[in-house]
């Protein structure tokens, strides 16, 4: 599902998220996250997009948490979806690309030095960046 919204209209939430962290580009950026295996970080993200209201990031977690065994959260991120009102003919979108593209200016002029490229590779989140 990740592929099909990075290869949507979607990912041109990305450029507005850069600038106002609105719930569609969160869940985009999860699920670019998602796609570089930063799991945790994208898990975060659709958190934050579906706190907003955004029934699709709700579903991401739900498939997500089902992916990796039952468990509770995916029950409960499921029936979250569905209270937003959920339908995948409504909600997930099609692909409009053949691959995966960044929205135009979304990475120029974005400086990236050591802490950053350690950051960007490190596979968790730094202590003070995590939920508990």
């Amino acid at each position: 599902m990740c592929s099909n919204i990075l290869r949507s209209a979607e990912i041109e939430t990305l450029e507005a998220f850069a600038a106002d962290y609105d719930e569609a580009g969160a869940r985009t950026f999860g699920c670019l996250l998602y796609s570089l295996d930063k799991r945790e970080s994208a898990t975060y993200w659709w958190r934050f997009a579906a706190g907003a209201g955004d029934a699709l990031a709700a579903h991401l977690l739900a498939a997500h948490h089902a992916a990796t065994g039952p468990n509770p959260d995916s029950r409960a991120w499921s029936a979250f979806s569905r209270m937003l009102g959920f339908r995948p003919d409504r909600h997930v979108p099609q692909p409009v690309r053949h691959r995966t593209e960044l929205a135009p200016n979304f990475s120029r002029d974005i400086p990236v030095g050591q802490a950053a490229r350690v950051f960007l590779r490190h596979p968790r989140l730094p202590v003070g960046l995590m939920t508990r």
